[in-house]
This record gives structure tokens, sequence and C-alpha cells, in this order.
């Protein structure tokens, strides 16, 4: 397994390559105080911005063939599963993301979250799913992906 920094939106992840290509993202989000409800955990709601806040870096950053995408993203399908409680004291939060069924005009972000200092091979708290898909504002319609983003979305499945 090798890994290396990737640093993207002003956030600093690690990215995982195993041996057999596979590759993930594992992304620090802070959790702020007011994500938090009355039963001391993350609010459901806060998790799903949290997911989206651990995306950035994976699609937007500078040299991304996806950073276009700011111009025209549509989330398509969403899916959480909260298998554990994750609470302030757990931040930053370990959030990996890797894609899978990389199409030509949409494509799935899996996202696993565990809490400060956790392995990869912990247990998740969270487990999402989300269906993204490239959209043209102006046209007011789903687009096509080009050749490059496609692979570079690929690059990152596992």
């Amino acid at each position: 397994m090798t890994d290396y920094s990737f640093t993207a939106a002003g956030v600093t992840g690690l990215r995982t390559v195993s041996a057999d290509g596979a590759s993930v993202l594992t992304v620090p989000v802070d959790v702020r105080w007011s994500d938090m409800d009355v039963y001391q955990h993350i609010n459901n709601a806060r998790m799903v911005t949290l997911l989206e806040e651990a995306r950035i870096p994976l699609l937007f950053a500078p040299d991304a063939p996806t950073r276009d995408l700011l111009e025209g993203l549509l989330l398509a399908k969403l899916e959480v599963e909260y298998r554990g409680q994750l609470r302030h004291q757990d931040s930053p939060l370990q959030v990996t993301v890797w894609t899978s069924a990389v199409r030509a005009a949409d494509f799935v972000v899996h996202h696993e979250v565990r809490p400060a200092g956790a392995l990869l091979d912990t247990a998740p708290a969270v487990v999402a799913h989300v269906r993204l898909a490239a959209f043209d504002v102006a046209e007011q319609r789903v687009r096509r992906l080009s050749g490059e983003q496609r692979d570079y979305l690929k690059s990152f499945s596992r």
C-alpha cells in the first residue's frame, strides 16, 4: 500500500493506493459545535453537509479535471446509513471517499465516516453513497462527462 498527501480546497487528505491499484482518499472534516443535536451527537442533517465537505477535495482540486463541475453538479441520489454515534469530541472526522459506477454523465461517490484517529479497517460509524450528475445550468439538462473526467474519477475506485 502507498500513501501520499492530497491537498485541495485548503484541505489535506491522504490518498491510499493498494497493490491492486484501488485508491481512496481520506479527508479530515472538522465538526462544529452547531453540528450537534440535543443528544450530543452529530445531527443527521448536518452529517450530510459534512459528507459534502469531504467530497470537495476529491472533485474540486485546482488541478482536477472535474473542477469545472463547480459550474453544474446535480445530486441525483443520497443514501446514508448510521451505524454508530459520532460526537463533537470525535473531530476531526476521518471521511474516506472513493468512486464507482462512473458512467457517461454521472458517478457514485462512497463515504465511510470514522472518528479522529481511527484506522481504515475500523468499522465506520456512517456509510453513505451519493450519485452525482454533471449538469448544464444554462441548458437545464444533464451533460456528459469528458473522457479525462471519467478517467480521473475512476482513479479513485476501490
